[in-house]
């Protein structure tokens, strides 16, 4: 550990907000120095933990914006539907922001934070984590090389995990729209933002189809019960909540999470009063969920180019798996690998990156999360914004595209973009 000059603020200290926070000081890369967080037991825990002083303890975030400026930056990891107010107020008291993706539910809000963050000269990084793994500099360097050409197609597939869906987007905090965002902005806003930042430029025209197919009440199966405490059939169901939390204990990383999103009573019975209680006993086919489990994307470039991007949740949680062909060559990667092939030789090379194998969030993102959180804390110390790799309006334009696949989806068309400017992206369908 090292000493440093550089201060956090932690607005929400969820697991997010605990992640970023304990990689700054167990590097010693940043101090926290003030937590706003509305759970009295995870606040004066994370207070503890960081030696956070009383007076700069906050049950709710304005509280600690009320106060003149605590700290250099400050990580907004709240809610989805919480992020503009916090964001937009530190933005004006001069805090740079680490900001979790979304950015915001909507594009009006999320035009808020970027415009505030512009007005008032702080920095703005959005975390769009797969942008800072080793496995994603070494393709775009790859790319930027020419070493296969001209893209031409690149083909995208995240693989949610059977459990992760069941865990996050059935019973979870992720499940309505109406609570938090759509699965695509949720979720996937990652995903599309690294199609663009690997293609280099932002689509012109998007369509899109998606469904909630499988998690729904009709597809229940006979003799199964409103929870999996009580069900019959619970021992043959792959989505079991009995099974999927209690296979957690005694693995530290599953116990950080999914666990603890479930309960902090690492115990069986802990486990068990938690499923009875609790939003995550509850049968996947009963749960009052809406987002969609299966989604696609296509894109198309100004220059005739396309992108296809695919979310499924019926697979295992693994790292993305993509496909580039270019006019020289091909790439094939698995998120930690990339399979080179030259048109020219006809022969196949094989990168091995030192990107993490676990593409979980137990595990940082395959270490996108500690990069990201080190480049922010770089760019805070030194005030030069290279380090971060998006900037605030970048990640509002990609966040657009993101609603422009929302609105073909649900209106079955193609949605196409113009050009961002002053006064936002103008889109209209056809």
């Amino acid at each position: 550990m090292r000493d440093t000059d550089v201060t956090l603020a932690v607005i929400g200290a969820g697991l997010r907000g605990i992640g970023y926070a304990r990689h700054a000081r167990s590097t010693g890369l940043a101090r926290v120095v003030a937590v706003a967080e509305p759970d009295e037991e995870r606040r004066t825990r994370f207070a503890a933990e960081h030696g956070i002083p009383a007076e700069n303890v906050f049950a709710d975030w304005r509280e600690l914006l009320d106060r003149d400026r605590l700290a250099d930056g400050a990580i907004i990891s709240t809610q989805d539907r919480m992020h503009v107010g916090p964001a937009v107020r530190a933005a004006e008291l001069g805090y740079h922001l680490l900001l979790e993706k979304p950015m915001a539910p909507t594009e009006e809000e999320a035009a808020r934070i970027a415009a505030a963050a512009e007005r008032h000269g702080v920095l703005l990084a959005v975390c769009h984590v797969m942008r800072y793994t080793p496995y994603t500099r070494a393709l775009k360097e790859l790319l930027d090389e020419g070493r296969i050409g001209e893209v031409m197609n690149i083909q995208h597939l995240e693989q949610v995990g059977w459990w992760h869906q069941a865990h996050s987007f059935v019973r979870g905090s992720w499940s309505r729209e109406d609570e938090s965002a759509s699965m695509l902005l949720a979720k996937a806003c990652h995903d599309l933002d690294w199609m663009i930042y690997i293609k280099g430029a932002l689509p012109e025209r998007v369509s899109s189809f998606g469904n909630l197919v499988h998690f729904r009440p009709e597809k229940r199966p006979a003799g199964a019960a409103q929870n999996c405490l009580d069900c019959r059939v619970e021992s043959t169901c792959p989505y079991s909540a009995r099974r999927i939390y209690l296979d957690c204990l005694g693995d530290p990383v599953k116990e950080w999470w999914p666990l603890s999103a479930v309960t902090d009573d690492h115990t069986e019975s802990g486990v068990l009063t938690a499923l009875r209680n609790g939003p995550y006993g509850r049968c996947v086919y009963d749960a009052g969920n809406d987002v969609v489990d299966s989604q696609v994307v296509d894109m198309e470039f100004g220059d005739g180019t396309t992108a296809s991007f695919t979310m499924t949740a019926f697979a295992a949680l693994e790292h993305r798996k993509t496909r580039i062909f270019g006019t020289h060559g091909a790439i094939e990667g698995d998120g930690v690998r990339l399979r080179v092939h030259d048109f020219l030789t006809d022969t196949y090379s094989t990168i091995v990156t030192d990107t993490g194998p676990d593409a979980s969030a137990a595990e940082g993102h395959g270490g996108g999360d500690e990069m990201l959180l080190e480049a922010f804390v770089e760019a805070v110390g030194s005030g030069d914004p290279t380090p971060i790799r998006s900037t605030g309006s970048g990640s509002l334009d990609t966040h657009r595209v993101v609603w422009a696949a929302e609105t073909a989806r649900r209106t079955r068309t193609v949605t196409t973009l113009a050009p961002s400017d002053s006064s936002g992206s103008e889109k209209k369908t056809q």
